[in-house]
């Protein structure tokens, strides 16, 4: 499933682009950077602070706007040149950086695009949509809202992914919405609530599975103290956000055009038929499957490969409920997993990363330098600090980010007394805080570009409303567990 959707001439327009020199800055930062590089590794030695050198470039050449995957390769030659490791150790990283977790991670994610391909192709996810918005139908407005958010969670929860879900789900949520009376703005704020919601819960999300490996903790951990308060405060919020932007926005006359309440969207469904019977039975094979997953992962704690099990399982099944033939299962599996073949890449680049680091120990001289002043800092402050490091996050891989902060603070955390619990909330809020702002995103301009609307302050506001009293309740949590 694509991970971005460009929200097109409705989100408004297209920024002037940045000049060449402004374009050239990064890559001049990078070859100055590489030089730096090659000068400590000829002159130190392994254990050296040198080593947090390519985490730096890192960090600066994402927040500059530079490409990910270029990013990644860049920091991987400055930690190659101040390693100037022999051939044998070289060798000994690339081999264990196949099988290392952050490589599995980002196996994950493409397995997720694949299976999300075979859900759009077999039907299920418009049958997944049809039937929970059905279950609201005839109930008033606030029961439409909630079954149009309910749709979304459950649709990116199970394909793991906001933008490709939300694209599959927009179709038929727009039409309803539309028809209802609901403006363009408050759709838009429905969708990203709920879909936000859903990402946080998604049991085989690459980010969420990255978060309860570095925390070392179970699926019912991580969504006790991390993600379902989140998904419990979006429900709650929205009883109160949508109706207000209901209000503003009809008054702006933010309506959808007539022409966009005649299609035949309403939860009906395609026509009987055996076609419809066999999608019905494959959405329900799918959602069993997806339980009885999570349930077995929840209940044994499930390392991190479980996903690689359950996930094409998942498609499998569903495929086969739905008849599709092998050749057209395996295409669309296929098709997805290429989508997204780039991100696998990245995440073994940054286990290739991670690995070179290992080899200079720059943590190591961190904790011995600063070890006892450090242990001395209360693990709150520490906790909160490495929390807000999302208002500032690696562009484009929640996934990367959280394995990176997990890398650099994880020793120091632990050395301090931070628990598994506090790590979920901490990691979780460090990957999730920049989607709800303070600054416009791709998820907003995600969502406000599928549900056709025009008003960007809308969802800021909205992403503004739950930060505020997120960030509170994450607060309280981590004072009560630590």
């Amino acid at each position: 499933m694509p991970q971005s959707v460009t929200a097109g001439p409705a989100a408004g327009t297209t920024p002037d682009p940045p000049s060449p020199v402004r374009r050239s800055m990064p890559w001049v930062a990078a070859a100055v950077a590489l030089a730096a590089s090659l000068a400590a590794g000829l002159l130190s030695d392994a254990p050296t602070m040198w080593g947090l050198l390519p985490i730096a470039l890192y960090a600066f050449l994402s927040l500059a706007g530079m490409n990910l995957l270029a990013v990644t390769g860049i920091a991987v030659a400055s930690a190659v040149l101040v390693a100037l490791p022999p051939l044998d150790e070289t060798v000994d990283v690339l081999d264990g950086s196949l099988t290392d977790t952050v490589t599995i991670i980002g196996l994950i994610i493409v397995l997720g695009a694949a299976v999300g391909e075979v859900l759009r192709v077999t039907g299920v996810a418009d049958c997944l949509v049809r039937n929970i918005l059905r279950v609201t139908e005839g109930r008033g407005t606030t029961a439409l809202m909630y079954g149009m958010m309910c749709a979304c969670l459950v649709l990116v929860a199970g394909l793991g992914t906001l933008a490709g879900a939300l694209a599959i789900a927009a179709p038929l949520l727009v039409p309803v919405a539309a028809r209802a009376g609901f403006t363009r703005s408050a759709t838009a704020v429905t969708m990203f609530l709920g879909g936000c919601a859903g990402l946080a819960l998604a049991p085989f999300a690459g980010a969420n599975v990255a978060i309860m490996k570095a925390a070392d903790t179970g699926y019912l951990t991580y969504v006790l103290v991390g993600a379902g308060p989140l998904a419990v405060l979006s429900l709650l919020l929205a009883a109160v956000v949508v109706p207000w932007v209901q209000r503003r926005s009809a008054g702006q006359g933010d309506f959808y055009r007539p022409d966009e309440l005649t299609k035949d969207a309403d939860g009906d469904g395609p026509a009987e038929g055996a076609e419809a019977v066999r999608t019905r039975h494959a959405t329900w094979v799918f959602v069993t499957v997806l339980v009885l997953t999570v349930f077995y992962a929840a209940l044994t704690k499930a390392s991190t490969t479980f996903p690689l099990i359950a996930l094409p399982l998942m498609a499998v099944c569903t495929a086969t409920a739905a008849r599709l033939s092998p050749l057209r299962a395996l295409k669309a599996f296929l098709a997805g997993a290429r989508s997204l073949l780039p991100m696998f890449l990245l995440f073994w680049l940054l286990a290739v990363l991670f690995g070179f680091i290992d080899l200079l120990q720059p943590y190591d001289v961190v904790l011995e330098t600063y070890g006892p002043g450090l242990r001395g800092m209360s693990a709150l402050p520490f906790a909160l600090t490495v929390a807000a490091l999302g208002w500032v996050g690696v562009p484009g891989a929640t996934a990367a980010q959280v394995v990176l902060i997990s890398e650099v603070f994880g020793s120091l955390g632990t050395s301090l007394g931070i628990t598994p619990a506090a790590w979920v909330i901490i990691l979780l809020w460090a990957s999730k805080a920049d989607t709800y702002g303070p600054l416009p995103n791709a998820n907003m301009v995600g969502a406000m570009g599928l549900a056709r609307a025009r008003r960007l302050p809308y969802l800021l506001w909205t992403g503004w409303a739950l930060l505020i009293p997120a960030c509170a309740l994450y607060t309280i949590l981590l004072i009560v567990l630590l």
